[in-house]
């Protein structure tokens, strides 16, 4: 196994010669096994152990066999202890769920402590069959049935082509010592029940599944390659962003068939999963919108727009009499000049003795009205907004600039007629937003 491990990670992660990186250590026989061929590739490692302080004596006697370890084979050893219960209760989520949180934001904060890029850990390919029935039997797409992934940006995992098996032969022959998790045997958790009970019987019926399987993993990763590339394409075509809102075209989406499949392609990677929902929007009001935790996707007349949700912040920003501008929620300058110099819809030309200060930059809300430039009497917001065709999102989050209850600028787009530089004016102030 030594000799397939070293011409595996030659040709699959070369950058683990030369650099140190962060290896993740329970003290089970797989992070044990991975750690002595580690070890014995001479590769320069760091070991990281997590106690989470569940299991009393036998968590420490995790630690304290990891530790000897470390310094048997003279690495350091770095552990941290966790309050899992207390983040269980805090956060309302499962155990397995707690305990991974906790695990890869210290494995995190440790990566970026110590200067290092890459954390290895001892996921087999036993774990990977059994992550695709979890997967399969709660209902995913295609890029669920393949598996865990060997590598990403920050993480490697080494050992993913050895079974269990393979693994636990190793460990027996080189009379390696690890620990037994009790809770491993516990089929009230669901991956114990198909590792324990599922697993078994398919093995069973066929000597080469766990083989088989492999190939069909690697099949239906490189179908998702494939898909992937595509969906990148489609975006490409239909997706216009300007300003951080992307504008779809429900035209160019409603041909499109299988429909489902088509916007779990376009819109999966922003973290979608109502699909009947989003299928909706398309022949929606304007208005609908469907959210995942990240992004909303809303419909605006002829276009779905989807933009990253952001907190809304009702927030009044004043700006002083003697102060020259603001840095929130946008960089606003302040200049008095002596006349009007370059335009642009970023700049704005005032009559300084109509302001009353302290000016404020705040959000537009219902009701709001001003007088127009280059119009006859007053006009709503919401109507202005409207005629000008301006999109639900850009609208939520349009600022104005106000002088008491007056609006002196629906910043970027129109001034108010009441505070233009006339003939009469004596001073002038310039705004400019960048």
């Amino acid at each position: 196994m030594l000799e397939d491990f070293k011409k595996h990670i030659e040709t699959h992660f070369p950058n683990l010669f030369g650099k140190t990186f962060l290896l993740a250590c329970s003290g089970g026989v797989d992070s044990m096994v991975l750690v002595d061929l580690c070890d014995r590739c001479n590769l320069d490692f760091v070991i990281a152990h997590c106690n989470f302080k569940l299991r009393g004596e036998a968590s420490e006697g995790d630690e304290a066999l990891v530790r000897k370890v470390s310094g048997d084979i003279n690495k350091l050893f770095l552990v941290t202890h966790f309050d899992t219960i207390g983040y269980i209760n805090i956060n309302k989520v499962s155990l397995q769920i707690a305990a991974r949180d906790l695990r890869y934001s210290w494995f995190a904060e440790m990566m970026e402590e110590r200067g290092v890029n890459t954390l290895v850990t001892a996921h087999h390919a036993d774990d990977n069959l059994e992550t695709f029935i979890i997967n399969l039997s709660r209902g995913t797409g295609i890029a669920g049935l393949t598996g865990i992934p060997s590598k990403t940006d920050t993480i490697a995992r080494p050992l993913l082509p050895f079974s269990r098996e393979e693994i636990l032969t190793y460990a027996h022959n080189r009379n390696l010592t690890w620990r037994e998790d009790s809770s491993n045997a516990n089929t009230k958790y669901l991956r114990n029940k198909i590792r324990h009970e599922i697993v078994p019987l398919l093995k069973e019926l066929h000597p080469s599944f766990l083989n088989n399987f492999e190939l069909t993993r690697a099949h239906l990763s490189d179908t998702a390659s494939l898909i992937s590339d595509y969906a990148k394409r489609l975006q490409k075509d239909l997706f216009d962003e300007e300003e951080g809102i992307i504008r779809i075209a429900v035209s160019e989406l409603l041909p499109l068939q299988p429909r489902i499949a088509y916007l779990h392609a376009l819109f999966s990677e922003f973290g979608f999963s109502a699909w009947e929902d989003i299928s909706g929007l398309l022949t929606a009001m304007s208005g609908k919108e469907v959210r995942s935790k990240t992004h909303r996707l809303v419909k605006d007349r002829e276009f779905l727009l989807l933009t990253e949700i952001t907190p809304i912040s009702n927030e009044v920003y004043v700006i002083g009499e003697n102060e020259i501008g603001i840095e929130n929620p946008m960089h606003m300058q302040m200049i008095e000049v002596e006349g009007i110099g370059e335009t642009g819809p970023k700049i704005l030309y005032v009559d300084k003795e109509t302001l009353k200060y302290p000016l404020t930059v705040r959000k537009w809300s219902e009701g709001d009205y001003f007088y127009p430039l280059g119009m006859q009497g007053k006009k709503k917001l919401s109507k202005f907004f409207k005629d000008e065709k301006i999109d639900v999102i850009t609208k939520h989050n349009q600022l104005l600039l106000c002088s008491g209850e007056a609006i002196v600028w629906v910043i970027g787009r129109r001034p108010d007629n009441r505070f233009k530089v006339t003939e009469k004016t004596h001073k002038i102030v310039k705004f400019i937003v960048n």
